[in-house]
């Protein structure tokens, strides 16, 4: 690759929403980006749960326009009032500082509601596993852990969602566990950007082959490709995000979407693969359905610019 070589020419300002079902199929047709607009909501859309809030946020305070970020900061404060995490509910209210009007202000009755609950659960949840480990009953501390980090992520504590996701380790009797406490902690561990956590946990699940389903590989895909990402490793990056299959859907939208996984493969791809093995991860010559490219490789402009590389009409 001629990687000192620079291109130009005018870049795809267009971005599509590739979703599922009949709202998906309205969504995947309407432009998420276009010059400087964002269709806020359409972005949204394609995630879930914290990292849909968070990357509101982000959005928020990235944003030089004022009515986007007010909108950003809108759906952020609506999205939270649907969890338990009073602690996040506090800082967007802080951030609005009044510009949306009284009902989007601070609710110190919806606080206070939520934080007793918090309490009566814990207490809860503390004599359960008390009395489970009492009994030495295996199983049952194991749940005791994984409700207990669970809690701890729906408030936002996740330093200790991931202590109690570990500690269901010592109480795993089968593949199948040793799986499921491995997704919690790369859930958590990405959220806290502890990338090393997320590339360990990946490696200790892939060790139980036989307890992988076909949407867990991908899933496994995609937070090592983000792994690679962090560490710079781009040509692995890639190679993990081209290699995410299919199954992945919108089934890991708590963490990315299927467009990330185009965009992040496409674009890592392109700085680090040759023009033979460009060609061979082009959706123009990889049509099978057995890796990602057939289904999100389709975002427009990486479809393009895959085609353009290949072509030698942009030069690598």
């Amino acid at each position: 690759m001629d990687g000192d070589d620079e291109t130009s020419g005018p870049m795809i300002d267009e971005i599509y929403a590739n979703g599922g079902g009949d709202d998906g199929d309205k969504r995947s047709r309407r432009a998420i980006m276009s010059g400087d607009q964002v269709d806020i909501e359409a972005y949204a859309a394609l995630y879930s749960g914290r990292t849909k809030i968070m990357r509101l946020l982000f959005i928020a305070d990235k944003m030089n326009n004022a009515a986007s970020q007010l909108e950003a900061l809108r759906m952020a404060y609506d999205e939270i009032k649907k969890g338990e995490n009073t602690q996040l509910f506090r800082e967007v209210v802080q951030k609005i500082d009044g510009r949306l009007g009284p009902n989007y202000g601070m609710d110190a009755a919806w606080c206070d509601a939520i934080d007793r609950r918090a309490e009566q659960k814990k207490e809860k949840l503390e004599n359960e596993l008390n009395a489970y480990r009492t009994n030495l009953i295996k199983e049952s501390i194991r749940m005791g852990y994984n409700d207990f980090g669970e809690f701890y992520y729906a408030h936002g504590q996740l330093g200790d969602a991931f202590k109690s996701y570990v500690r269901t380790r010592d109480y795993c009797t089968t593949s199948k566990h040793i799986v499921h406490m491995c997704m919690s902690a790369i859930l958590v561990s990405i959220e806290m950007g502890q990338f090393p956590h997320v590339t360990s946990y990946v490696s200790k699940a892939e060790q139980s082959p036989d307890a992988l389903e076909a949407v867990t590989v991908a899933k496994l895909r995609c937070a090592a490709g983000l792994a690679n990402l962090e560490a710079k490793k781009y040509k692995l990056a890639a190679r993990k995000f081209l290699e995410t299959g299919p199954e992945l859907g919108s089934h890991y939208n708590d963490v990315i979407a299927p467009q990330d996984v185009a965009t992040y493969g496409g674009l890592c791809a392109l700085a680090t693969f040759d023009r033979a093995e460009l060609k061979a991860s082009s959706p123009l010559y990889c049509c099978d359905g057995s890796s990602f490219q057939s289904e999100t490789l389709m975002a427009l402009s990486l479809f393009f610019l895959f085609s353009f590389s290949i072509s030698g009409r942009v030069k690598l």
